[in-house]
């Protein structure tokens, strides 16, 4: 039951700026695809289809993103996601981006689980046992 996660992201030639600097944007995006394939790597997904039609989904709440140091076109960045809470109804990551030795940024993000119908407002829900029996937090200390 993890709550560390760690994947990689090669910088593409369309993530960067003028500068051949990845652009800041990008690390939110690639936040996100690291919190999926968290999810995926235990077998859950962030959109959960329910028999009613209804969908178990996972939007932001928050995010921020930090950065130190500049990452380029085909930097190949570890991206390494710790869940440092989860509540009720929500989960915080903080993820950190390291090519080799250099942090390169840290950011934080945090989702509530809501059930989804098309036309109707969200509506949060506590976390179903499917997801909060496999995500554990990040021990503090």
């Amino acid at each position: 039951m993890p709550a560390q996660f760690t994947t990689t992201q090669r910088v593409g030639f369309a993530d960067t700026d003028m500068a051949g600097i990845i652009h800041f944007a990008n690390y939110y995006r690639y936040m996100e695809d690291a919190e999926h394939a968290f999810f995926r790597s235990l077998g859950l997904s962030i959109m959960q289809k329910q028999p009613d039609g209804a969908v178990i989904g996972w939007p932001r709440v928050s995010a921020s993103c930090s950065f130190e140091a500049p990452a380029y076109f085909e930097d190949e960045l570890e991206v390494r996601l710790n869940v440092v809470r989860k509540g009720v109804k929500s989960l915080t990551f903080e993820i950190e981006f390291w090519r080799g030795e250099t942090r390169l940024a840290h950011g934080r993000l945090k989702t509530v689980c809501c059930l989804c119908r098309a036309h109707e407002p969200l509506v949060s829900i506590a976390i179903p046992a499917e997801y909060s029996d496999k995500i554990q937090e990040v021990p503090q200390g």
